[in-house]
């Protein structure tokens, strides 16, 4: 079980079963990842809702895949991403929150402000962390389902820029879980 899982198990403790929560769904071509959104990441959290209630990234790919290290999807390297402000968001680093295996982070360029790009996130694939990134790379989620499925979009054959060369489709819900549901997934691992 994951350990930052464990404050939504207690928080489900206190929940009624009937009470939903929002969990994000990542549906691809290899199979579903679902997703915890931290609340001590509420601007992360809020946008990557928005960003999948809209559908914005269901015409978009896992655009970067580097095994022992990330698999990162939204839009590629462009300018709205890195530039526009409707894009970008203000860091909100917690120590709390570092990048372990399964840790959902936002992607951004080498801005001085750690500006994230809203467009873009990674999942970390590395079974050991990649915990250089904490404090520059806002961690706003975890996997709590489908690690097995970045698994295998990391080791998908790429070329020369991490690409991979069959592409690999992301449709991005948000979907409704209630306490057992939940329950189950933490028993599970």
């Amino acid at each position: 079980m994951y350990k930052l899982f464990l404050p939504v198990l207690f928080l489900l403790s206190t929940c009624g079963n009937q009470t939903k929560l929002e969990v994000g769904q990542i549906k691809t071509p290899k199979g579903e990842i679902l997703i915890w959104l931290y609340d001590e990441t509420p601007n992360h959290k809020q946008s990557f809702l928005q960003l999948a209630k809209n559908g914005y990234w269901d015409s978009l790919t896992f655009n970067r895949v580097i095994p022992d290290f990330v698999a990162q999807g939204g839009c590629p390297d462009t300018p709205e991403g890195f530039n526009d402000p409707e894009y970008l968001l203000a860091p909100e680093f917690n120590d709390k929150l570092s990048h372990e295996y399964g840790a959902v982070g936002a992607g951004r360029d080498d801005n001085p402000g750690k500006l994230s790009a809203r467009c873009q996130f990674y999942i970390v694939q590395n079974k050991k962390g990649v915990h250089r990134l904490d404090g520059d790379y806002t961690v706003f989620g975890k996997v709590i389902k489908g690690m097995d499925v970045v698994d295998a979009i990391v080791n998908s054959p790429r070329d020369s820029i991490d690409q991979p060369l069959t592409p690999i489709s992301l449709d991005v819900n948000i979907i409704k879980m209630n306490a057992e549901e939940l329950k189950a997934l933490a028993v599970n691992k």
